[in-house]
């Protein structure tokens, strides 16, 4: 949606509707909220407007139809595919963060209502007050917001035992497209009454409604953790590693692996010997928890294995210090220049392979590139960090999507894991998803957002 709309109109209407001081128009207050956390995707926008409420935003969509102005929700704007990312002067921001709102927990149901704007930081903390937790975590917790997750269908360290975002959510209050409110916060369990809306809403990216409350469910604080750090031969041992230990301790709740030539550069950017044998092909760190101490369970599930070497930490700082071997890779390829990240799923079968394939064919075709490989072994998810050589040529950020996605596609994955299609992706989600598919969520998306005005430059574009 571009070039038909009323821009000035909707601004003096958003004025009454939020507050005047809460219509930002001046580009040095905007410009935060054009350009996304990786600075590789940067845009433009008409205006920021900053509800505090439903019935505010619901005001601002409908004064948004009148107008025909698109709205582009954003939170902490942590994503890195440029989906909160607004691409026209006339696309407006929809800046959710004053929708923090942390009811109390409802410590019978283990379920919490907060708004679209709470942080998972300000969340885990709410939680861990009642003698709960949230189960999803991730590394931008700080700055992160519950809204921008169920966008997203955020996933992080925990999937393997607690699922995605996805399968926290129990209810939602969202202002569709067409300006009507829908809200279920009963946060019942089983209710076969009809289409899920609030899954729908999970992974939309903002294109079909702006969730303003959710209903999510919460899991048992943390009893006794242990996390291991195991050194072994290549990729493929650690995937049938992480496999069988998913088998045997129903308490593995992270199973992260490294390759072995990123770990190297970690430990070396760390400025720290390695707590295990530096030359291993591969590294699998695991964390096992249980309500008596796992450290005994975690060994009789690697009595047999093809380990070439481990260190076990069970108090909280030591676990800590083996944790920074896997959180530093995003930090170290920052050193090396601007980082293209790719974040993608691939069939458990085909991870190890994928894994060798892509180092092999990245170097083949930038000898100086630097890749680094990581991710959630657990769920099939793999960071592919590329930082491309300094001569590589304007176009050579595509020509990586297209070698990296390629191979996803070619092996049955997925082409986004965690962080949505947004911007960056949306030119090979006809590659991903059949045309049957497609027109489906066209159909859906003509049905909840008849106009067009919402997030119109994310996932499936302008019709």
């Amino acid at each position: 949606m571009s070039g038909s709309g009323d821009l000035d109109g909707f601004l003096a209407e958003a004025g009454k509707v939020v507050g005047e001081r809460h219509v930002l128009t001046d580009p040095a207050d905007t410009a935060g909220h054009v350009v996304d956390w990786t600075r590789r995707w940067t845009g433009s926008t008409g205006g920021v407007v900053r509800p505090a409420d439903t019935d505010e935003v619901a005001g601002l969509v409908a004064a948004a139809r009148r107008y025909h102005v698109a709205l582009v929700a954003q939170g902490g704007n942590t994503g890195l595919v440029g989906g909160a990312i607004p691409q026209a002067a006339d696309q407006v921001v929809v800046d959710l963060r004053r929708l923090s709102v942390l009811a109390p927990v409802d410590e019978l149901a283990a379920q919490v209502t907060v708004g679209a704007g709470v942080t998972l930081a300000a969340l885990q903390a709410h939680a861990r007050a009642a003698g709960l937790r949230f189960g999803v975590d991730l590394g931008a917790r700080d700055s992160a917001t519950v809204g921008g997750m169920v966008a997203t269908n955020a996933g992080g360290l925990h999937v393997v035992r607690f699922g995605a975002m996805r399968s926290q959510v129990v209810g939602v209050e969202a202002v569709l497209g067409t300006g009507a409110v829908v809200s279920r916060l009963s946060g019942l369990v089983k209710d076969n009454t009809g289409y899920d809306l609030a899954q729908l809403l999970c992974g939309s990216e903002g294109t079909l409604g702006l969730v303003t409350k959710v209903r999510l469910r919460l899991v048992p604080p943390p009893g006794e953790q242990v996390v291991g750090l195991l050194a072994v031969d290549s990729v493929a041992t650690a995937v049938a590693l992480a496999a069988g230990l998913r088998r045997h301790l129903p308490g593995v709740q992270a199973l992260e692996l490294m390759d072995g030539d990123n770990f190297r550069l970690v430990a070396d950017h760390l400025g720290v010997p390695p707590p295990v044998a530096p030359d291993a092909g591969a590294f699998l760190l695991v964390e096992v928890e249980g309500a008596d101490d796992p450290t005994e369970g975690l060994a009789r599930a690697l009595a047999n294995a093809d380990v070439l070497d481990a260190a076990v930490a069970t108090s909280g700082p030591d676990r800590a210090r083996l944790w920074r071997f896997r959180e530093a890779h995003s930090e170290v390829g920052a050193t090396f220049g601007v980082v293209h990240k790719l974040d993608v799923t691939l069939p458990t079968a085909a991870f190890a392979e994928f894994c060798v394939d892509v180092r092999a064919e990245v170097a083949a075709r930038w000898p100086d590139a630097v890749t680094l490989l990581f991710g959630h072994v657990g769920d099939g998810n793999v960071h592919v960090n590329v930082v491309l050589p300094e001569t590589a040529g304007a176009d050579s950020g595509e020509e990586l999507d297209d070698l990296v996605l390629g191979l996803v596609v070619a092996r049955g994955g997925s082409i986004s894991a965690e962080h949505g299609i947004g911007i960056a992706k949306q030119r090979w989600l006809a590659r991903d998803r059949s045309p049957d598919e497609l027109s489906a969520m066209r159909a859906i998306k003509a049905a909840l957002d008849p106009d067009g005005i919402l997030n119109p430059s994310v996932l499936l574009g302008p019709p």
